[in-house]
């Protein structure tokens, strides 16, 4: 018997619709709950039904609303997938209301949240109606949003801020920032009296919290769509009415220093801010679009930003050629990938393992995103004829140990950057290629002759970002013949020395969800490949330097590709094999 036989027996369902709606559940062609909704059986008969058959008692939501004070002892995370909510705080008892109170996992997992609060639990039951709904307060960022866009209704002058207005306001602004001594003017305390303001305020610091890389806020017709990209994946985290973004988006310009006035062609700018006692940087850019201006922001949290080689989940030999190259007395360092791929990451680290006591380090970024501390870092303007190529020949001239070049973008700059490294300067340089030996031909078709490359080139880093599965979220499974089959075909090539090495057994993981960690997955590491430019490399960069051809001398050093780097690092449980097909 089941609460299904309930609805049966109080004359709600017939027996064979039961049966039926029963049947389609079990072979996976939807929830339970969501088919009985289908066939118009009300919420509150499917709770009460519940609530008979288990014993569990029904929770009373007042208007589907929860305080976030409460909400924030669940993660969202696991309130989503486990399927219940934080009700109330109640004499030190937390109650918690579930769709499916004979869940055993989330049973599991809810015992683990409570440990960890050290806080005792009561259930409630709740239908998947309320669920829905409470859900939402998460992705609302709380009810500080509804409360501030209460404050917006019916005050047309608050949201549609006029051109002298807004002057008036980024007036007052710098005006407070010169109060304060601040040189440059662009960090600030994030404030919350204004309702515009205190939106953007609580989206910012939501998605700091919530560790997202960046911050989308998009016009999309009849509402403003905010979304945060987490682990490199975006996800809608607030709706918005559409009257309020242009006051969002004059917020965000005044925060940036941006033209209040000019929205028909793309700007970009940056603003600091404090939140939760540490200083995070957001780097902003403005793109015209149908309906409005489209904001994307990233996020550039100097406490997370800059890691020990150490953690970067590298494996031994990549490790090591990176520890030796550093020590290089001169030539160039290139980390190529994608927008995205963990470049800049890989950059700074490399740069802060280096010995800027008795070096002097220099840099040329388009931004500067994180601050290292004695280095002396450089913003391009390319608006007033300041960019990368002028600025490494005026770089040469502030006797120079370490030079950093955020991107080769064009022939001189990578002229330049070659002549540097022979002068007997060492370059860290990143570059926009798909693989570490592609990055030869590509220096190549900018101009730069074979003979120079061979000679000044290093090492060339190819990365990509792959998510991490949680240490609770391990599930071993055996690798079958077909497994088998793929990874030995991927790795015939590979000189015995080096195969015999890896770590390849029968085993390899997949994430699953766990009580710590639902998603299975939290934070990325780098996948990466490594071409260590020797002798026999450089002979093959001044006779052929065509990609299979610097591939064939590599891998015959032992040389692994990202894809088989993933491969080792599925079978060592730190990535999901899934994510190898997406390197």
């Amino acid at each position: 018997m089941s609460f299904v036989d309930l609805l049966v027996k109080q004359g709600k369902l017939s027996e064979s619709d039961a049966q039926t709606l029963i049947e389609r559940a079990q072979s996976g062609q939807g929830d339970l709950d969501d088919l009985l909704r289908e066939r118009q059986i009300p919420d509150e008969d499917i709770v009460l039904a519940k609530s008979e058959y288990t014993g569990v008692p029904v929770a009373h939501v007042v208007d589907d609303k929860v305080p976030f004070e409460v909400l924030k002892f669940i993660p969202e995370e696991s309130a989503s997938h486990y399927q219940f909510i934080p009700l109330a705080l109640k004499d030190g008892i937390l109650e918690v209301g579930m769709v499916d109170p004979d869940d055993i996992k989330a049973r599991d997992a809810l015992q683990f949240i409570s440990n960890r609060l050290r806080m005792p639990f009561r259930v409630y039951l709740i239908g998947k109606g309320v669920f829905d709904e409470v859900i939402h307060s998460y992705r609302g960022l709380t009810g500080e949003i509804t409360k501030a866009l209460s404050e917006i209704e019916g005050d047309d002058n608050v949201v549609e801020v006029g051109v002298d207005e807004e002057e008036v306001v980024e007036e007052e602004s710098q005006k407070e920032h010169t109060d304060t001594g601040e040189v440059s003017g662009k960090e600030t305390q994030i404030k919350e009296d204004a309702p515009v303001t205190k939106i953007v305020s609580v989206m910012l610091r939501h998605a700091v919290e919530g560790n997202a890389s960046d911050v989308h806020i998009e016009h999309m017709g009849e509402r403003v769509r905010v979304r945060f990209r987490v682990d490199g994946e975006l996800f809608t985290s607030l709706l918005l009415p559409k009257n309020v973004h242009p006051a969002v988006v004059a917020r965000i310009k005044i925060l940036s220093k941006l033209k209040l006035d000019e929205k028909r062609k793309p700007q970009d700018g940056r603003f600091s801010a404090h939140i939760d006692n540490r200083k995070v940087d957001f780097r902003v850019s403005t793109f015209p679009a149908h309906y409005g201006e489209k904001i994307v922001m990233r996020i550039l949290d100097s406490q997370k930003g800059i890691r020990k080689l150490e953690e970067l989940g590298l494996s031994v030999r990549n490790l090591s050629l990176m520890k030796k190259s550093i020590k290089a007395p001169y030539g160039i360092i290139l980390i190529t990938g994608p927008t995205g791929s963990g470049k800049s990451t890989t950059l700074y680290s490399m740069i802060n393992a280096v010995d800027r006591e008795k070096k002097n380090v220099v840099s040329l970024e388009d931004p500067v995103e994180y601050n290292i501390p004695g280095m002396a870092q450089s913003q391009v303007r390319p608006e007033i004829g300041y960019t990368f190529a002028s600025g490494l020949r005026s770089i040469l001239r502030q006797d120079p140990d370490v030079i950093m070049v955020g991107e080769i973008r064009d022939k001189e700059t990578a002229q330049l950057a070659i002549q540097a490294a022979l002068t007997g300067h060492l370059v860290f340089a990143t570059l926009h290629t798909n693989s570490a030996v592609g990055a030869i031909p590509r220096l190549v078709d900018m101009g730069v002759d074979p003979f120079l490359i061979a000679p000044t080139l290093v090492i060339v880093i190819a990365q990509r970002l792959a998510r991490l599965m949680c240490p609770t979220s391990k599930k071993a499974l055996p690798a079958n013949e077909a497994y088998q089959r793929m990874v030995a075909k991927q790795f015939a090539d590979l000189p015995e020395e080096y195969r015999k090495s890896l770590d390849l057994g029968e085993i390899f993981y997949e994430a699953v969800p766990s009580a710590e960690c639902p998603g299975g997955t939290r934070g990325r590491a780098a996948i990466m490949e490594i071409l260590e430019v020797d002798k026999d490399v450089e002979k093959i960069i001044l006779d052929n330097p065509v990609e299979p051809e610097i591939w064939k001398m590599a891998r015959q050093k032992g040389m692994l590709s990202m894809r088989e780097d993933g491969i080792v690092k599925a079978y060592q449980g730190v990535i999901p094999f899934e994510e190898i097909n997406k390197i």
